[in-house]
């Protein structure tokens, strides 16, 4: 397929970028407030930027910081197309984290998520998480070729019998073989976010996002469907090689238009008709390797050029590829009911929200304690417009698709006494 040719009409102008920092625990998911953080360029750590303090919900404010011109980002080979930072973060009864290389983009907001470890049960003195390069500025291998609908037979490989959005799942952070690498727990949102702000820029246009996304989602349920590496004799779901599977950096931020986006959408995926296992969406960034999928490069060319998300997949998965919705969500009290709850609203979906907010609210005292009585009025709207505000949700105080996952996630952290090890 003839790969769209990319045109730039940006300036080549400085520009800025904002960065956002949110700390917690690493048990409990408690916001900590009155955290100092420190932010300095990464080439320059003892010259000191910003100093900034967490409020109550273990948020600071975002803060402006210098970003390279935004063409930089629109263009493939350019210089590098984001600034690096490096914060300090302390706080009374935690150890300290170091993250160094934080990539800040111009004209969005970088979401910096911190999680500290209580001095009590820490086994260091200090953490330190390095971002290394973007992948579309970086050199990593080119992914190793698949097909994209695996083989099920009656071998008696084990397979879901459904798709079914996982709560966590279990990334390598290495290539299979090493042994070494550590596996990690992570949410299955949260690996999402991760790996569509490694794999593409968030500067992009949101159908170019959109489109990547999707392909990101479709080839981990792939791997998660399939049982691709149990079957192959290893406890882990996906790794973060990008020559077996997708980029994916322990500790690195995110972006608040990329946050939004993932919670909108994680229970689609890609589907060909008569086949029931999400499509391995191969990809590549179409300029230094070039593959049988989505180009990344290219994705952004046709979002320039006004292509919905679905026509960018259809450009290079074919006509037949559609989204499909995956109806079960783990690791949630209950599903989205399928409609939003509003002021007027009754029952026992409101009751679930109100209680549900008010535990979320022992942890974040921002967000005020209401009746739970079932009856979705403005104290109620007010409550939820609060949670939106701290978990980049458009404050609406309407609970949507969205809206209603996202309480349902932060309400099962809270109660949580530690997560899975």
């Amino acid at each position: 397929m003839e790969e769209p040719v990319l045109q730039s009409t940006q300036s080549d102008e400085p520009s800025q970028g904002r960065l956002q920092i949110n700390v917690t625990a690493s048990i409990g998911l408690i916001p900590i407030q009155n955290a100092n953080i420190t932010i300095s360029y990464t080439g320059q750590p003892e010259s000191t930027l910003e100093t900034l303090t967490t409020d109550s919900s273990g948020q600071t404010e975002a803060v402006p910081l210098s970003a390279p011109p935004l063409n930089y980002s629109l263009t493939p080979n350019s210089p590098m197309p984001y600034s690096e930072y490096t914060l300090n973060v302390t706080a009374p009864g935690y150890e300290p984290v170091t993250v160094s290389g934080v990539e800040v983009l111009p004209d969005v907001t970088a979401l910096q998520n911190i999680e500290m470890v209580p001095t009590e049960i820490s086994q260091e003195d200090e953490e330190t998480i390095v971002i290394p390069d973007h992948t579309l500025y970086g050199d990593y291998p080119p992914k190793i070729p698949e097909d994209e609908i695996k083989p099920i037979d009656e071998s008696g490989e084990i397979v879901l019998s459904r798709v079914v959005i996982p709560e966590y799942i279990i990334v390598h952070d290495g290539v299979p073989s090493d042994s070494a690498a550590a596996d990690y727990y992570v949410r299955y949102r949260d690996y999402i976010k991760n790996v569509v702000s490694s794999e593409i820029y968030a500067t992009w246009p949101e159908s170019a996002i959109y489109a990547n996304t999707l392909a990101i989602m479709s080839f981990t349920l792939n791997r998660v469907y399939t049982e691709w590496y149990r079957n192959r004799g290893y406890n882990f779901t996906i790794t973060s090689s990008t020559a077996y599977d997708q980029k994916w950096v322990r500790g690195r931020n995110i972006y608040s238009n990329i946050d939004r986006l993932v919670d909108s959408i994680f229970a689609n995926y890609l589907s060909r008709p008569g086949v029931r296992q999400p499509i391995f969406t191969s990809y590549c960034d179409g300029r230094n390797v070039t593959c049988s999928g989505l180009s990344q490069w290219g994705s952004k060319y046709l979002g320039d050029e006004g292509y919905s998300a679905i026509e960018i997949i259809r450009y290079y998965y074919g006509s037949d590829m559609y989204i499909n919705t995956a109806t079960a969500v783990s690791g949630v009290p209950s599903s989205w009911p399928g409609y939003n709850l509003n002021i007027g609203a009754s029952g026992a979906k409101v009751l679930q929200i109100q209680q549900q907010l008010n535990r979320i609210g022992q942890n974040y005292p921002a967000i005020p304690q209401i009746a739970a009585d079932g009856l979705y009025g403005s104290a109620t709207a007010n409550a939820v417009r609060t949670f939106q505000s701290i978990f980049n949700l458009p404050a609406t105080g309407i609970v949507d698709y969205p809206t209603w996952y996202k309480i349902s996630e932060i309400y099962v952290g809270v109660s949580r006494i530690s997560e899975p090890g």
